[in-house]
């Protein structure tokens, strides 16, 4: 049994960060560590706009782009660049730390850098096209046991990102070497989409949120998600990789960082913006609306939940056999 748990709570508390006092950013900025479209840029616009029209955050929160390496390249620009300016905040996920795990982001690691909060949680899933001969997840590991270099998959990141993850351990279980796998790398979620609608890939190992448009569109079939249950909504009628015999799941946390150097009272007033949001309702609709999930987590609370999560995702990696580096 292969299975990556995350237990999703909400309303944790602050963490033990003093309240903000008189810090208040004047040209904020929001990093999405991707091309537009994927879920990094989702991340960024969608809290970015509510923090403003929430009056949470009062000044306009502009979102810059800088793709590369599932993160790498904007974790490394705020530290060679920004290291202690408190205007701006990152996005990150669960494949963030994937990388981090695996010395993808450099010399840096994920005690580099100032870790805030989350505002979702997301759940992995394999989109095919509708026309795709693969009905079932397990059409698609017959396919891999059969040939595991006759289907094309592709997605964000390289091989050992989290999107190729979600294939290996289903592939692992099935008994096929996941090393094997075709696998064609794309920045971010929204390209890896518009190659599999364009028929360069065959399937998509992609997140919820990504694929609910296209889903509804009745563009794509999502063969299974990676989640304990099954998602509401679009999703309702999909099976999750369990109930088809293959234990994987793969949640997927959304939220910020900032840069390292920034004082107790900046990183004070971000955990705080974000703490308030989770707090309210019109937020709570947004998320759902969104195809995100529930998750609170701000504060010394996330700050040592991603570098557990990072240390985790190192023993993993092992076991598919890909390179690990030490914290």
């Amino acid at each position: 049994m292969i299975r990556l748990l995350l237990a999703v709570t909400a309303g944790l508390a602050l963490g033990g960060v003093a309240p903000a006092q008189n810090f208040e950013p004047a040209n904020p900025e929001c990093i999405a560590p991707a091309a537009p479209g994927g879920g990094f840029d989702l991340t960024c616009r969608i809290t970015s706009q509510q923090l403003n029209e929430l009056g949470i955050v009062k000044p306009t929160i502009r979102t810059t782009n800088m793709p590369g390496g599932i993160g790498a390249v904007a974790y490394n620009n705020i530290q060679a660049r920004r290291v202690d300016d408190p205007n701006v905040i990152i996005a990150v996920s669960t494949g963030s730390w994937v990388n981090l795990a695996q010395g993808k982001f450099g010399r840096f690691n994920e005690n580099d850098v100032r870790w805030l909060g989350a505002i979702g949680a997301d759940y992995g899933v394999l989109a095919v096209r509708k026309d795709s001969p693969y009905k079932t997840l397990q059409d698609f590991v017959d396919a891999l046991k059969k040939d595991p270099g006759s289907v094309t998959i592709g997605a964000g990141g390289t091989v050992g990102s989290q999107d190729w993850m979600k294939p290996a351990l289903v592939a692992k279980a099935a008994g096929v070497d996941p090393r094997k796998m075709r696998y064609l790398s794309y920045e971010g979620g929204g390209e890896a989409l518009a190659a599999l609608l364009g028929g360069t890939i065959q399937a998509v190992p992609g997140d919820a949120s990504e694929v609910q448009g296209q889903l509804e569109a009745g563009e794509i079939r999502v063969l299974a998600t990676f989640s304990e249950d099954r998602l509401p909504g679009v999703f309702a009628n999909v099976p999750t990789a369990k109930e088809q015999g293959y234990d994987v799941q793969w949640p997927i946390v959304r939220g910020f960082y900032a840069p390292p150097k920034i004082t107790d009272e900046q990183y004070a007033y971000w955990v705080d913006a974000l703490k308030k949001l989770n707090a309210d309702p019109k937020w709570q609709k947004v998320r759902t609306d969104q195809g995100l999930f529930e998750y609170d987590m701000v504060g010394a609370d996330f700050d040592a939940f991603a570098k557990q999560r990072t240390d985790a995702f190192r023993k993993l990696a092992a076991e598919v056999g890909l390179k690990t580096t030490d914290n």
